[in-house]
């Protein structure tokens, strides 16, 4: 059992207002990181305001984020930290919005830093603290050390660094009741695909799993719910997020594994939301896993209380196909991704190369 994590966690009903002494012992400027609808439109920012009003501390805002977050908008933001003399910044939204606080909290820091730099790892001066606060029920991001950008290729990439703990985050599922279908579809399925990809990997561990289990638990009543048109309760948006942070923690241990890699080119070149591009992908590793140890993925139907057939049932009512054709060039062009990849190796089954060939050929050249 191998376990850390650094970041304060507070949910419930109006935990921000419950806890808005909090904020003060982070300084007295801090700059707020949100896209342009979100924030507003779920009560978050609001809330978060009044907490800031309450404790005299003055703010700016950057809601320039946008889905798969542009590491250049980060450090957009980073420098208006640094120009509004921010002490802290704020990340409100979906994952794109948090990712994007915890990447300009590190540019916020050190303006000499560029891209190459921040991905390396390595850096000279340690990020500023980050509050987040989350509105969807998908990335897990809140307890996470990932972000996942868009790097100057358009090429979709995660980095790990502990430096990008947040300090606290808050989650209130009232913030993720008014967000559409699709939305939460493809963020319930971005949290599934967490909970599965963490159990099935390499570097879980009994903590980890337990919070895989116990996510998938939650998820999937809900989630097919959702899937099939009904219009969900609060307690089962409750679920939702509740099931988000497990995944979180479960991949804050081991990691994802190749839906989540693999599924990055799906986003990239065709726009398909990341959730679904992940889930695209969950039936091949529930039969590679299978194959591999049938045993352990007993276990894990076992004590998850499902079984393969429903999963995939949810999966094909909850993603939809996507419209993708590939030709054996376009495919010869993106393998070498996928060469010696640390998602792919870190999935319990037997996949290489030439497995990830196979998937994609079935799927998508025609």
């Amino acid at each position: 059992m191998n376990y850390y994590m650094p970041t304060r966690l507070l949910t419930g009903e109006g935990v921000i207002a419950a806890n808005s002494s909090l904020f003060k012992g982070f300084g007295d400027r801090c700059l707020i990181v949100s896209g342009k609808h979100a924030a507003k439109e779920s009560g978050a920012l609001a809330d978060v305001t009044q907490a800031l009003a309450e404790n005299n501390i003055s703010y700016s805002v950057y809601d320039g984020i946008t889905q798969n977050p542009p590491v250049a908008a980060c450090m957009e933001a980073g420098k208006l930290a640094r120009e509004s003399n921010a002490s802290f910044l704020i990340g409100i939204g979906g994952g794109s919005s948090l990712d994007a606080a915890k990447a300009a909290a590190v540019f916020a820091a050190d303006e000499k830093l560029d891209e190459a730099g921040f991905y390396s790892g390595k850096w000279a001066k340690a990020p500023l603290p980050i509050i987040l606060v989350g509105t969807t029920s998908g990335t897990g991001s809140e307890v996470t050390r990932v972000a996942v950008l868009t790097d100057s290729r358009l090429r979709k990439h995660s980095i790990k660094h502990d430096g990008l703990s947040a300090a606290l985050s808050f989650g209130d599922s009232r913030y993720t009741e008014n967000i559409p279908l699709r939305l939460t579809l493809t963020t319930g399925v971005d949290a599934l695909a967490h909970c599965l990809e963490s159990y099935f990997s390499f570097k879980g561990d009994e903590i980890s799993r337990a919070y895989a289990v116990r996510g998938v638990r939650l998820l999937c009543t809900p989630l097919l719910a959702a899937a099939e048109g009904a219009v969900l309760t609060r307690d089962e948006r409750r679920q939702l997020y509740e099931a988000s942070i497990l995944g979180g923690f479960a991949i804050n241990t081991s990691g994802t594994g190749f839906p989540h890699n693999m599924g990055y080119f799906l986003t990239e070149r065709y726009h398909i939301p990341h959730g679904f591009a992940c889930a695209e992908y969950l039936p091949e590793l529930l039969e590679l896993a299978g194959e591999y140890d049938p045993a352990y993925a007993s276990r894990f139907y076992t004590e998850a209380g499902v079984q393969k057939e429903d999963l995939l049932k949810l999966l094909a009512k909850s993603v939809p196909a996507p419209q993708v054709t590939l030709s054996v060039a376009e495919l010869e062009e993106l393998l070498p991704r996928w060469e010696n990849n640390g998602s792919v190796r870190n999935s319990r089954c037997s996949i290489d190369l030439s497995v990830v060939r196979g998937i994609l050929e079935k799927k998508f050249v025609k």
